[in-house]
């Protein structure tokens, strides 16, 4: 079975790792770094889950600095509203506090110390497809 796994760039991921560990939870498995103590690679867990992070180099921007958002990273969460205590007392930029969804998530927006967005979400009920308005391909 494939997995997929983010892979996000930034600036300083040193500084990203500790401040993904202290407000979202995340926890270091490994990182990578040059002679001069630069961190160029880290790995980090939630759960089952993996994210990578990288220094893309010079010429990267990060989506604080730039402006732009090109991307969203969900994660499911045991306990959603507990979570987002968590990350708010850490200091997240909150986008939305969590919330019942017609889908069946209760679930929180936030952003981290570069830009990149973050869903945190929790299942709080089974919702059919048709009752929140998808369409389910059938192959």
């Amino acid at each position: 079975m494939p997995d997929v796994t983010p892979y996000l760039l930034y600036e300083d991921v040193a500084a990203a790792i500790d401040w993904l560990e202290k407000a979202f939870g995340l926890r270091e498995r490994l990182r990578s770094a040059d002679p001069e103590g630069t961190v160029s690679h880290a790995e980090m867990t939630i759960g089952d889950g993996e994210v990578m992070l990288g220094w893309p180099g010079p010429d990267y921007q990060c989506p604080r600095t730039t402006g732009h958002v090109s991307q969203f990273v969900h994660v499911n969460v045991p306990d959603v509203d507990a979570h987002f205590e968590q990350a708010r007392a850490a200091g997240a930029e909150v986008l939305s506090a969590p919330e019942d969804q017609p889908y069946g998530d209760r679930r929180y927006d936030a952003v981290d110390l570069e830009g990149h967005r973050w869903s945190f979400a929790q299942r709080v009920r089974d919702v059919p497809p048709d009752e929140w308005g998808a369409t389910v391909r059938r192959d």
